[in-house]
């Protein structure tokens, strides 16, 4: 096990050295000037050749290129062009609002997907299954987006029961809460109807198996052979979609944050990309790549955990 986490942190960490030179070539890729964009049309030259040589662009494309390896390697993520601020510190300070707004819509998310897949399953090929199944199909077909917007309209601005922006109030747990029901509905609503859909097939796949007819012959009560046993093989084969999924929603609140002005490395990208930020957009998109590949090598070490299959092959 030892090895095999070894083995993919390496990975990992090609991974990211690679992300961060596609990254670095993109932002030099897009058109315009940046210091035009960030300075103003009304800039004078002396300005945009201050502002060039703050941001390094003066110097060539490989030495930019080799000193932001150099930083990344040292765990320097660069300095905030604006403020003068290191990027890392600024990015620590949104990150626990973006993980806790993934992780909220990650656990009702789940919880809530698991249950309508069992009781599809539990109602195989009567009213109920087609029911949760209409019901997941309409959840995956919406985007985020456009359920964020409806949820604003709806529960914020006309029913005023939750509130429309902000991240609540600091040191207050259940404002904090409550600012985080709409946001966390909007990205979490998908993925509903797609880990329904997962664990229904995956369920049904199970009961199949000829250890569950076995059990089933022996009189084991059918709640237990489904939550028991059906359930937990059905949930080995979805630990790595959830961890996708889970650094989908780290992305993907993006939305949600510039829907509800919270803040989050989803806003500052997109506040840093407007402003042609670059030092900021790529620490963001690095800290967001990092948190994906962790939840991937944390759901290979799950699957190891949980199916013996898996660990005698890394023996």
């Amino acid at each position: 096990m030892l090895i095999f986490l070894l083995r993919r942190v390496l990975l990992a960490g090609v991974i990211l050295l690679i992300v961060s030179a596609l990254l670095f070539f993109m932002m030099h890729m897009i058109p315009g000037d940046p210091t035009v964009v960030a300075l103003g049309p009304r800039s004078t030259p002396e300005m945009r050749e201050a502002f060039r040589h703050l941001m390094g662009l003066d110097r060539p494309l490989i030495e930019q290129l080799g000193l932001h390896f150099g930083r990344l390697l040292t765990g320097d993520l660069g300095t905030d062009v604006w403020s003068g601020r290191p990027v890392l510190a600024m990015i620590l300070e949104v990150l626990p609002f973006t993980v806790m707004l993934a992780v909220a819509s990650f656990v009702w998310a789940v919880s809530l997907g698991v249950l309508l897949g069992c009781l599809a399953v539990v109602h195989h090929g009567r009213w109920a299954d087609w029911l949760v199944g209409l019901v997941s199909i309409g959840f995956v077909a919406v985007p985020s987006f456009v359920v964020a917007l409806y949820a604003l309209l709806i529960f914020a601005v006309a029913l005023n029961w939750l509130p429309a922006i902000g991240a609540g109030e600091p040191g207050n747990v259940l404002s904090q809460a409550r600012a985080l029901i709409l946001p966390s509905f909007a990205i979490g609503l998908g993925w509903v109807g797609y880990v329904a859909r997962l664990v229904r097939a995956a369920m049904i796949e199970a009961m199949g198996e000829d250890h569950i007819r076995t059990l089933r012959a022996f009189g084991v009560p059918e709640r237990q052979v489904i939550y028991g046993y059906a359930l937990k093989q059905a949930l080995l084969g979805v630990v790595s979609v959830l961890a996708i999924g889970f650094g989908g929603l780290l992305s993907g609140s993006v939305f949600a944050e510039i829907v509800f002005s919270r803040p989050g490395l989803g806003k500052m990208t997109y506040d840093a990309v407007i402003s042609r930020n670059f030092p900021v957009v790529m620490g963001t998109v690095l800290v967001t790549s990092a948190l994906y590949l962790t939840c991937m090598i944390i759901a290979d070490l799950v699957s190891a955990w949980l199916d013996p299959r898996v660990r005698s092959s890394l023996a």
